[in-house]
């Protein structure tokens, strides 16, 4: 019976964590990967494979142009193998290169144009930041959204906002001089602070005020989450029913609210690196796998649209963490053809293999960092 149980259990847990996290990662990196291949393809370039996941190969098929597309064990990653690369890092191998004829080393990836290599390799990234617009304007599309006004329904004892003299009833109008509409957009706005002293405009009875207050930075309880440092005004929206209402859209409009989403994602993320070389914030809120699939399992709880809007999320994060100018990810590779361009010759092979060995070191030590990090948050519910 207890092993019966046990297995129950592992099921069930399985089935609310491993297979969203499968479902999130495979998605975004299939999107991904399909960037490059369809930016290869159209730019002329043979790709001897496309993995879904690393390690052992569950199955596989070859199509008409000699592509094998594969399904790996690890579903942890993946990529698209050029002609003429050495590895799936997109490394050229120079030797194997050097001895093709003009017309197969035109096929691949070392052999194309300066700007269809950086084409092909932006396309990956660019792929991530589409497929989080076409996830959010399809959830505009489908639930439409709940708009609050930006009034003050409750402020926290002791917070920032209470020290500063905001009040029940205030409704915000302004902050840092930029209009607010929506409660949302004032919880964005203290987002993108990070920290830092904030001017806000807020209208009362008696007329407009303007109130400065500083958010703090501090470490929340997200109870199955475990505990996470946030930005913290104190001000809870109003709970008026007057003061909410659900707003549809149509095709257009939901694609632009799709693209500010995905522009709040991409501000917030360099708000917060601000933040974080400034001394402001720390890396406690970076998750690694184990955090991630974590997350996923608890949307997943909630809704499929909470699945869905991470997934968005992530597919972002995973655009803008490739764009690093970090040799192995597609960062590295602009980063390479930027100083190409400048110098109006490739990077020599010896600098080149250095700099994968940098690349890779830096990506196995962030993996290490996250993941401990993520051991450390769910053993200990910790900071």
């Amino acid at each position: 019976m207890a092993l019966l149980q046990q297995l129950q259990t592992a099921i069930v847990w399985m089935g609310w964590y491993i297979l969203p996290f499968v479902f999130l990662i495979s998605l975004i990196v299939f999107v991904h990967e399909l960037g490059h291949y369809l930016v290869g393809r159209w730019c002329g370039v043979r790709i001897d494979a496309f993995s879904l996941g690393f390690g052992p190969e569950i199955c596989a098929w070859v199509d008409k142009r000699g592509t094998r597309w594969r399904l790996a064990a690890f579903p942890v990653g993946g990529y698209v193998k050029f002609h003429g690369d050495a590895n799936a890092a997109s490394a050229p191998d120079f030797d194997g290169v050097a001895t093709m004829g003009a017309d197969e080393r035109g096929t691949t990836l070392a052999g194309q144009r300066l700007r269809n290599r950086a084409a092909i390799v932006a396309a990956g990234p660019i792929a991530n930041f589409l497929l989080a617009l076409a996830i959010f304007t399809a959830l505009f599309m489908v639930f439409g959204r709940a708009e609050q006004v930006a009034r003050v329904g409750a402020v926290e004892l002791g917070s920032p906002a209470a020290e500063a003299g905001f009040a029940p009833g205030d409704l915000v109008t302004q902050v840092n001089g930029r209009a607010i509409a929506t409660f949302e957009d004032l919880q964005q706005a203290t987002i993108l602070s990070t920290g830092l002293p904030m001017r806000f405009v807020v209208q009362r009875a008696s007329g407009d005020v303007e109130i400065n207050a500083t958010p703090a930075v501090g470490v929340v309880d997200q109870g199955a989450l475990g505990k996470r440092r946030m930005i913290r005004l104190g001000l809870v929206g109003s709970s008026n029913p007057g003061d909410v209402r659900f707003v549809r859209c149509s095709a257009p409009e939901c694609a632009i609210w799709g693209a500010r989403e995905v522009s709040f994602i991409v501000e917030a993320t360099g708000a917060y690196v601000e933040g974080l070389l400034a001394g402001r914030d720390t890396a406690d809120n970076v998750s690694g796998p184990l955090g991630v699939g974590q997350i996923a399992g608890e949307m997943a709880k909630i809704s499929l649209w909470q699945l869905l809007s991470l997934a968005g999320l992530f597919s972002v994060s995973v655009g803008l963490m490739n764009l690093l100018p970090v040799p192995l990810l597609d960062g590295g590779h602009l980063l390479y053809f930027a100083l190409e361009a400048l110098r109006g010759r490739p990077l020599s092979e010896r600098v080149q293999q250095i700099g994968l060995r940098i690349g890779v070191a830096f990506v196995a030590l962030l993996v290490i960092f996250t993941t401990s990090h993520d051991i450390l948050r769910l053993v200990g519910g910790g900071n």
